[in-house]
């Protein structure tokens, strides 16, 4: 029992807040071989992404990949980082604090949101802690994937669950699972799709570019390949597209054995040598922009599809920190808050801090350390 972990400053006085936990994948520290093998290290353990058995993966894992992949890596990751360090972590700050913004006009009660990042730095550990000592009576689990795959949000909701074994008074929790057909959210990618029509004009054919898994992830129940194509019908049907002006296609494919289909490489060279010279992709697995967005399809897609005889290839940025994403984000967050206090639109700060001085009292007549 002595190894749970207690709110250490809990103080009867502190007022309680909702907390929203907003999760991405994550990034390595730095764009150098030594943190991309931390972080692939940590990322390709994971059971939820890697389904082999543990004692031949660590040996394939530890005695090959890691061995090579990590320069290869850094140099990918040294092409898109910026100043202010890489790209989804900067744009996740973005989120964070935008989001933050749009629940508390639309919140009466007090909110507090932390990013937390499911490899790497901060750790869903870290953020969960951080709402604890905020006094986070009530959590939301919001992971900033629209499709749910074993291998991405169940990851996520592990390492909550891996976290909170460890504490001794839990806070109530609930997990938003997936969004791919959310109204706001097919609506703000269907925003930005038009932006870029507008910019770089209608392409001949467009394409929705999923991250892929092995083919026998699918095959054994999870939902992600039917919830990527239920994200591009509603959004081509939003656009108006016809049937034979768009389709689904995807990338990011690791290993030998077969992974969902059509790839996106292999899809865009096909297209280049049939005769389509303008293409746009847009990435709406992608809540922010990353090294499989920057790199992998803005870069070598696009030299694959000109090189191939096209002419034309825009690539479409992830939703990012939008503000129709944003406040997307936050109606979603609304409605699987539903009943909390926090909610309440009788919620009185002067109230709840009465109600706090009260509870202060009872203790102290208890005899509780304050």
């Amino acid at each position: 029992m002595s190894g749970y972990q207690g709110i250490k400053d809990y103080q009867h006085k502190n007022m309680e807040c909702t907390g929203v936990l907003l999760c991405n994948l994550g990034s390595p520290d730095a764009p150098t071989p030594e943190a991309v093998r931390r972080f692939l290290a940590e990322f390709l353990w994971d059971p939820r992404v890697i389904e082999m058995s543990r004692p031949l993966w660590w040996l394939i894992l530890h005695g090959v990949i890691l061995r090579i992949r990590p320069k290869r890596s850094a140099r990918a990751y040294q092409s898109i980082w910026t100043e202010a360090g890489s790209p989804l972590t900067m744009i996740s700050k973005r989120q964070t604090q935008a989001l933050r913004l749009a629940l508390e006009a639309r919140i009466p009660g007090p909110v507090k949101v932390e990013m937390a990042m499911r490899y790497g730095e901060p750790s869903i550990a870290t953020g969960l802690r951080n709402l604890q000592q905020a006094n986070a009576r009530r959590i939301l689990i919001l992971p900033l994937y629209p499709q749910y795959s074993a291998t991405t949000s169940a990851s996520i909701f592990d390492a909550v669950m891996n976290e909170l074994k460890t504490w001794r008074w839990l806070p109530e929790m609930r997990y938003v699972n997936h969004y791919h057909d959310d109204n706001r959210f097919i609506q703000a990618l269907a925003n930005s799709i038009l932006d870029s029509f507008k910019l770089e004009g209608r392409p001949q054919k467009l394409l929705f570019s999923f991250h892929g898994m092995p083919k026998r992830y699918f095959a054994n129940g999870d939902p992600y390949f039917c919830e990527c194509h239920k994200t591009a019908r509603l959004t081509a049907e939003r656009l108006g597209l016809e049937q034979d002006q768009w389709m689904v296609t995807f990338q990011s494919r690791f290993g030998r054995e077969e992974w969902l289909k059509p790839y996106t490489d292999k899809t865009l060279e096909k297209l280049a040598t049939e005769g389509v010279k303008k293409v746009a992709l847009v990435c709406p697995a992608f809540s922010a922009d990353c090294l499989e967005t920057l790199e992998e399809i803005d870069v070598e897609n696009r030299e694959i599809f000109l090189k191939a005889g096209g002419e034309s290839f825009s690539y479409i940025p992830a939703l990012n920190d939008r503000q129709d994403h944003i406040d997307a984000l936050a109606e979603l967050a609304l409605r699987n808050m539903q009943g909390w206090p926090e909610l309440d639109a009788e919620w009185n700060i002067s109230h709840m801090n009465r109600e706090a001085e009260q509870r202060l009292a009872r203790a102290e007549a208890q005899g509780a350390k304050i």
